[in-house]
C-alpha cells in the first residue's frame, strides 16, 4: 500500500512540477511587449499554483485506478498499460503547451476550444504562419512529448504485496473523496475556476497563471456555437438598466448627404484600428473630405463576430460567435436585405474563403444575392497572399463592378459589400516601405485605398456614390490591449461624391450603429436593427461605447472608461469616475443581448 502511495505522489508531483516549468516557459517565449521580473515569475506560479493542483488530479485518475486494481490483480500488463496512458498523457500536455504558448501573441488570450473551429479549415490556419513556424512547433510537440513520456516512464512501479488487500481497498476508496474535494477546489459552493488565479492588473500576469489545459477542458461550455446565460439582476432590474440605452426610431436627422437613394459601398477593413491612423495617411485625408466618425468604436476583436456586427447592427458576445449560429442568423436583420426591399441590388466581395467561419450562410441569409470569392479568381490570384487573393487585385475588381454601374438607370441603385484581407498575419504583402511588417501592411492597406479612390474620382457614378470605410475590428499591439481604451478606437469614415460636405460627428457611438444611422440618412426605417442607434437622431441622448472581448467586456462613455474581466469578476482598468455604475450597465446590457440572441428564432 505504502508503494503504490509513493508511486501516486511521484506522478502527481511530475505533473504539476511539468504545469509549473510550462508557466515559466509561456512567460520567457511571450516576453516582447509584456514587462515582468523574477518576483512576477515566482507570483504567477503561487498564485497558478491552486489550479496546477486540481488539474493534475484530472491526471491521477487512471494511474489511481490502476494501484487500485494492483490489488487484486497486480499482473505487468497493467504497467503495460500505464506506460501507454504516459505517452498519451505526454502528447497531449505538450500539445496543450505548444498551442498555448503559440497562439497567446494571436489571440490574447489562454488556450481554449475556440482553437477547434478552425480544424475545419486547416487551410485558413496555415494561411496565418509560415511552413517554418509550423515545422519548428511540430518538432517541439514530437521531441517534448518525448521527453515528458520519459520522465512520466522513469517512476518506479510497487513492488507485488498480496498481504492486507481488504484493508488496502478500503483506504483507497477513502481517497476518492479527497479526488474529488480536489478537483472541485473545496467545498465552498464556488467550485475551480479560472478567476481565481487572477492577482494582478496587469492580464499578462494573471493570464500567465491559468492553467491551460484547465482553461481548454472548462471552454467548453462556452463554445462559439453556444449562448451562456448571464443572470445578474432580476429581469425588472435588468429592464430598468436598459432603459432608453438603444432607441430604435429616428427624430430629427441631420443630414449627411445630397440624395437618399445613392450606390453604397461598405469596406471592411481587416484589423485596422485607429491605432494604426499614423500610417494611414490616404484614410486620413478621407476623414478631411468625407464624413468623419471620431468617436467611434469596435464591438469585438474578431472578424466572425465584427462582420455581424457592421451588417446587421447586432451586439458581439464574450465567447459566442452568432455566425457559426445558422438557426440564428436565419433571424438577423441586414443591411443588405433592408436596402433590397426598395430595389438595391447587393453584391459581397471577399479574396478569401467565404465558407470559412460560416460566412457564406450569414452573408445569404442577411440579403446578400450575388458572391464573389476566392474560388472566382485564377490560381495565381488564389496564391497571390497566405489568406487568398491580395487586396489590390480585390480592390480592383471592386473598381470594376462600381464600374460598370449604369448611370442612364436611375431606378436601379447598388450596395457593395467588400471585406479586406491583407492586413492579417502574417501580414504578406507586396508592398515593402516600412520596417515592421505589421505597419507595413497597413500601409499597405491605405496605398489600395488611395489608389481605388482616385479612380473612383474619374468615373461619372462617382458622384452618387457614399463610401463607407470601417474595420471588422481592432487588435493588440504594442502596448494597445484590452486594458486599453485607444485598441478599440476605430475609424468610421463616409466618403464619395454623395457626401454633402465635409464634416465630423463627435458623439460616441459603436460600428453597430452604422445599420441604423444609415438607413435613417436613406429615410428608411430600422426598427428591426434593435441594438443598432441612429448617431444623428435627437433621441440619441445617452452616448457610449460597448466592446465584448474573450470573457470580458469594456465600456466608454462621457464618464470614462473601463474594462472588466468575466472570469475573475473584476476591473481590469477603471479609468472612470462611475466605475460601478458603468459595470452595472455593462451587465444588464450583457444580459439582455444574451436572451435576445437565446430567444431568436424560438417563437
Amino acid at each position: 500500500m505504502r508503494q503504490r502511495l509513493i508511486y501516486l505522489m511521484k506522478v502527481y508531483m511530475l505533473t504539476v512540477v511539468v504545469f509549473i516549468a510550462a508557466k515559466l516557459v509561456f512567460m520567457l517565449v511571450n516576453y516582447e511587449g509584456h514587462a515582468f521580473d523574477i518576483g512576477d515569475m515566482c507570483a504567477v506560479i503561487l498564485h497558478g499554483l491552486t489550479l496546477d493542483l486540481s488539474t493534475s488530479l484530472y491526471f491521477l485518475i487512471l494511474p489511481f485506478l490502476t494501484t487500485l486494481v494492483s490489488l487484486w490483480w497486480d499482473d505487468r500488463r497493467l504497467h503495460t498499460f500505464l506506460r501507454i496512458y504516459y505517452g498519451i498523457i505526454a502528447t497531449m500536455l505538450m500539445l496543450a503547451f505548444v498551442a498555448d504558448t503559440s497562439l497567446y501573441p494571436f489571440w490574447g488570450f489562454k488556450l481554449d476550444a475556440s482553437c477547434l473551429q478552425y480544424l475545419e479549415t486547416p487551410t485558413e490556419v496555415r494561411a496565418s504562419v509560415s511552413g517554418f513556424y509550423m515545422t519548428l512547433r511540430i518538432i517541439l510537440l514530437i521531441l517534448g512529448s518525448y521527453a515528458l513520456y520519459r520522465l512520466y516512464k522513469a517512476i518506479p512501479f510497487w513492488a507485488k504485496d498480496p498481504s492486507r488487500r481488504q484493508a488496502a481497498t478500503v483506504t483507497n476508496l477513502l481517497f476518492i473523496p479527497l479526488f474529488i474535494i480536489g478537483i472541485r477546489g473545496g467545498l465552498d459552493e464556488s467550485t475551480t475556476n479560472i478567476g481565481q488565479v487572477y492577482f494582478s492588473q496587469n492580464q499578462f500576469l494573471n493570464h500567465s497563471a491559468v492553467n491551460p489545459v484547465f482553461s481548454f477542458l472548462s471552454s467548453f461550455e462556452k463554445t462559439a456555437s453556444n449562448i451562456v446565460d448571464y443572470d445578474f439582476f432580476s429581469q425588472s432590474e435588468c429592464d430598468s438598466l436598459m432603459k432608453d440605452l438603444y432607441p430604435t426610431t429616428s427624430v430629427n436627422t441631420d443630414t449627411l448627404l445630397t440624395t437618399s437613394r445613392p450606390d453604397i459601398v461598405i469596406v471592411l477593413m481587416e484589423s485596422a484600428g485607429d491605432i494604426f491612423e499614423k500610417i494611414m495617411p490616404r484614410l486620413r485625408g478621407l476623414k478631411k473630405e468625407g464624413i468623419d466618425f471620431t468617436a467611434c468604436y469596435g464591438n469585438t476583436w474578431r472578424t466572425d463576430r465584427g462582420t455581424v456586427c457592421t451588417y446587421s447592427g447586432y451586439p458581439s458576445f464574450p465567447t459566442s460567435s452568432v455566425m457559426k449560429m445558422p438557426p440564428k442568423t436565419n433571424h438577423l436583420p441586414g443591411i443588405a436585405a433592408a436596402l433590397r426591399e426598395v430595389g438595391y441590388q447587393t453584391y459581397y466581395l471577399y479574396g478569401g474563403d467565404i465558407n470559412f467561419t460560416n460566412m457564406r450562410s450569414y452573408l445569404v441569409t442577411t440579403g446578400w444575392e450575388q458572391l464573389q470569392w476566392k474560388a472566382d479568381y485564377t490560381n495565381e490570384e488564389q496564391s497571390s497572399a497566405k489568406w487568398g487573393v491580395r487586396d489590390d487585385i480585390t480592390f480592383n475588381t471592386l473598381y470594376e463592378q462600381i464600374a460598370a454601374i449604369d448611370t442612364a438607370a436611375t431606378h436601379q441603385r447598388h450596395l457593395f459589400g467588400f471585406s479586406t484581407l491583407s492586413s492579417h498575419e502574417p501580414w504578406d504583402v507586396p508592398l515593402k516601405r516600412l520596417d515592421q511588417e505589421i505597419p507595413n501592411a497597413f500601409y499597405y492597406l491605405d496605398t489600395c485605398i488611395g489608389d481605388f479612390i482616385d479612380q473612383l474620382k474619374q468615373l461619372p457614378q462617382w458622384d452618387n456614390l457614399l463610401i463607407i470605410f470601417l474595420p471588422d475590428h481592432s487588435i493588440d499591439y504594442g502596448p494597445y490591449t484590452e486594458a486599453v481604451q485607444a485598441r478599440n478606437k476605430i475609424p468610421m469614415v463616409w466618403a464619395g461624391g454623395a457626401v454633402k460636405a465635409p464634416r465630423k460627428i463627435t458623439k460616441l457611438c459603436n460600428q453597430t450603429d452604422l445599420a441604423a444611422t444609415l438607413l435613417a440618412q436613406l429615410q428608411l426605417p430600422h426598427d428591426q436593427f434593435r441594438w443598432s442607434r441612429d448617431v444623428l437622431s435627437a433621441s440619441y441622448r445617452y452616448p457610449f461605447a460597448v466592446h465584448n472581448y474573450n470573457n470580458g467586456f469594456s465600456l466608454t462613455d462621457s464618464t470614462g472608461f473601463i474594462a472588466y474581466d468575466l472570469d475573475s469578476y473584476r476591473f481590469v482598468t477603471n479609468e472612470s469616475s462611475q466605475a460601478a455604475r458603468l459595470e452595472r450597465m455593462g451587465k444588464a446590457i450583457l444580459q439582455a443581448t444574451t436572451a435576445d440572441l437565446k430567444a431568436m428564432g424560438t417563437k
